[in-house]
């Protein structure tokens, strides 16, 4: 829709339509996508047919009505992710999603050539979910100037907060659309404390402009996450309730109700609150997946816990094993897990920050859990048979026995079932033989880096 208007026309004109279908009324608010060009955009959820109506205090784009026909999605379109049951996620047509993630902030800012070889790379990767920034980053390994910015104005002249550059949020949306036909997630950070542009310390009026706009321009796409913060807790401009009102502000814009987190640093964000669809957390120990499955009642991704890398950071320094582990250890206890790599690279290329060529030995084992997970009989609930596991009512269990070399293991079971040695470092499975039941010794190889994949004998 184009329309010739004086003045700022990101701020002057108020723009939006009613979508109806039946009984159902949903308002979506529209945005100036510079060159005269108002745009308006909601993703369907329902077969049918539905009418529209825009509002707008521009006479020219106000009052614009009609109807369309939204037909069946193709087998390939699963729809977005959503939080089901208690602690997972699917896709809106019910199949299970199982997040396999990775970190890569700042890959969309490095360039045609440099984005094009990490999309390569994704292609070949076990990862469905990238967390990655809207606004750039300047930290360690991350000092570059984006070619784009996302408002008008420079460094050196100041910002202006109330005009953005569309061709910024083009290019955001191109690399969206990338990584959505790639079948990967965009978990999307929104801010970051990581800043010499003075994005983290723009005023209220301005950060309550910039999600609106965001929203409105992204909540189409089916495969965005809103990700309120990269370490929320140090953005010392920001207060605790800023944070409430950033999460209200996107859950009342987002006619599509994507999925909503914060991530810390050092202090935790309330994940009780209501407008939280899931946990995303930092912390190194893995092993306390359970307990915030239990305190907050919702999904858990702990999508950084330490990175597989060799930079003096301890934080990105962990080798690719203990990077493997700390990825069963949070798929057994009923959460998810995210991956991140930081080899020094001579050019300062890191994956965890731009993107590029993956380095190092956790990918192809990650893809091995992938696999596992995804042809198993469902989503996994954490239990206990003598060792910590994760199970599929009684049918199917999961044991991760890590870095451990028992020879002989006393579990418990309900009757008939049947055993696999997961080799979760070479990637093989084998078999041990017999029938298992009740209360028993068995014996296991003997090895680090083994799993216990446990079936029914009819489904063995």
């Amino acid at each position: 829709m184009n329309a010739e208007v004086s003045g700022n026309p990101f701020e002057d004109v108020a723009h939006s339509a009613r979508f109806v279908q039946g009984n159902r009324v949903v308002p979506v608010n529209g945005f100036y996508d510079g060159a005269e060009t108002y745009r308006i955009r909601f993703m369907l959820d329902s077969i049918g047919t539905w009418q529209y109506e825009t509002r707008s205090t521009c006479d020219t784009l106000n009052g614009m009505s009609g109807s369309f026909e939204c037909i069946a999605p193709s087998v390939q379109h699963r729809g977005q992710v959503v939080v089901r049951g208690v602690h997972h996620f699917a896709y809106a047509e019910g199949t299970p999603y199982y997040p396999v993630g990775t970190t890569c902030y700042t890959w969309n800012h490095q360039g045609y050539e440099q984005e094009e070889k990490t999309l390569q790379t994704l292609r070949d990767s076990p990862f469905n979910k990238i967390r990655m920034c809207v606004f750039s980053k300047h930290y360690s390994y991350s000092r570059n100037e984006p070619d784009h910015r996302p408002f008008e104005g420079s460094l050196d002249a100041g910002w202006n907060f109330t005009r953005f550059n569309p061709a910024f949020w083009h290019h955001l949306e191109e690399r969206i659309g990338d990584l959505r036909d790639l079948g990967i997630e965009s978990d999307l950070i929104l801010f970051h404390p990581y800043d010499r542009w003075g994005y983290a310390k723009m005023d209220e009026a301005s950060d309550d402009r910039y999600l609106k706009y965001a929203v409105a321009r992204l909540s189409a796409f089916r495969n965005v996450w809103w990700s309120l913060a990269n370490e929320w807790d140090l953005m010392r401009a920001k207060s605790e309730q800023d944070w409430d009102r950033y999460f209200k502000i996107i859950q009342e814009c987002d006619p599509s109700q994507h999925l909503r987190s914060i991530h810390n640093c050092a202090r935790f964000y309330d994940h009780n609150l209501p407008w939280v669809t899931h946990a995303n957390i930092q912390n190194s120990d893995t092993s306390l997946t359970t307990k915030w499955r239990n305190q907050y009642r919702k999904p858990v991704i702990d999508d950084e816990y330490c990175y597989e890398g060799n930079v003096p950071q301890d934080w990105g320094n962990i080798t690719g094993q203990e990077l493997v582990k700390r990825f069963w250890d949070g798929f057994i206890r009923g959460g998810y897990v995210g991956h991140g790599k930081t080899y020094l690279h001579p050019d300062d290329v890191l994956w965890w920050s731009k993107g590029g060529v993956l380095h190092g030995t956790s990918p192809a084992r990650i893809a091995f859990l992938r696999k596992i997970i995804e042809a198993g009989p469902g989503p996994l609930e954490p239990k206990n048979i003598g060792v910590t596991c994760a199970g599929h009512m009684e049918n199917y269990y999961l044991a991760y026995l890590g870095p451990n070399q028992s020879a002989r293991k006393r579990l418990t079971l309900p009757e008939d079932h049947e055993y696999r040695i997961v080799d979760t470092w070479e990637t093989e499975i084998s078999t041990i033989g017999g029938t298992y039941t009740g209360k028993f010794d068995i014996d296991l190889p003997g090895k680090p880096f083994t799993a216990l994949r446990i079936t029914r004998k009819e489904e063995a």
